[in-house]
């Protein structure tokens, strides 16, 4: 069952859930609230004959911190077809014990004009605490400049059938921007 803008308030004023910054009044719609964009963009450094290997045992993903670069700026220019890890300047906290979980998925204002904010990954499972990591890609024609602060995503929040025994433990809970680089 997905959460009314009552619901999630309620959520939120109960301590259920948590988003820090709190949003706007006028940042909920029916069935989501809108997150915003930090001015941290992070894009992968251009190293010839290297190959990732995400199915290798041992494969993990802090290791290719290394070949990635983080930039601290106000605005940032998505050029057409290309690649950028972002992050919400908000944190949400899901509790275990909240019965919810979310997904984060783009808006529709930025998907018209070629901008998808996640590739597959929208899942933000009970347990989870951090800013939320965008995997931005321009499929539109033009490039694409984007502003620390504005409204980039939405969050749908669900309740689940009861409580996890296991709550999120992956290798993205409390996620962090890295510095710049």
């Amino acid at each position: 069952m997905i959460l009314t803008d009552r619901e999630i308030q309620s959520a939120l004023n109960s301590g259920q859930i948590s988003i820090d910054p709190r949003p706007e009044v006028d940042a909920y719609s029916s069935t989501s609230v809108d997150l915003t964009l930090l001015d941290n963009f992070t894009v992968w450094r251009s190293n010839p004959g290297i190959t990732i290997r995400p199915g290798k045992r041992g494969h993990s993903y802090s290791h290719l911190a290394t070949l990635q670069e983080s930039r601290i700026t106000d605005q940032y220019e998505l050029r057409s077809m290309s690649f950028v890890l972002a992050w919400t300047k908000e944190i949400v906290t899901i509790p275990n014990s909240s019965r919810l979980a979310a997904r984060v998925e783009g808006k529709s204002s930025i998907a018209r004009i070629g901008i998808s904010v996640h590739i597959t990954a929208p899942t933000v499972h009970s347990g989870f605490t951090g800013p939320i990591q965008l995997e931005m890609f321009n499929f539109g024609p033009h490039d694409v400049v984007l502003d620390a602060g504005m409204r980039i995503c939405q969050l749908i929040f669900e309740q689940t059938l009861g409580t996890p025994d296991k709550g999120y433990q992956g290798a993205f809970l409390n996620q962090a921007p890295r510095t710049a680089s």
